[in-house]
């Protein structure tokens, strides 16, 4: 005796798990992805090759001399506490200067100096001439 089943198998295709397959990837790529956030400012100008890094902690100073690592404001004072905190997260990071045009010398020296002293390195950003 031969048992019939009532159960068809679907012609139609579902891609309910497609998508949930693009949204994973999606969520993977946007936390992979190295985004450096910065403050908005006015570099000097220079001629030169760009070079693109992916571990890099940017350390910026404003017109005003205000000092940034990333977007957070920090106390020039305690620079040498706040890269060494930055550099826990971030090893073998490489630290990008990013002095506005008409900050003193004396600041960007000054943090030149903390991260040779600390022996971190350290390159200036400058925008394309």
């Amino acid at each position: 005796m031969k048992i019939k089943s009532s159960i068809k198998p679907s012609t139609q295709f579902s891609l309910s798990s497609m998508t949930d397959v693009v949204f994973l990837l999606l969520i993977f790529f946007l936390l992979t992805s190295n985004v450096t956030s910065t403050i908005d400012i006015t570099l000097p100008g220079a001629k030169g090759t760009a070079s693109t890094q992916s571990n890099t902690i940017a350390v910026s100073i404003d017109a005003r001399g205000r000092h940034f690592i990333g977007t957070t404001q920090i106390n020039p004072e305690y620079l040498a506490l706040e890269l060494k905190r930055s550099f826990e997260q971030t090893p073998n990071a490489t630290i990008i200067l990013r002095a506005e045009e008409d900050v003193a010398l004396k600041k960007a020296v000054n943090v030149l100096d903390v991260a040779n002293k600390e022996g971190y390195p350290i390159v200036l950003a400058v925008a394309p001439k």
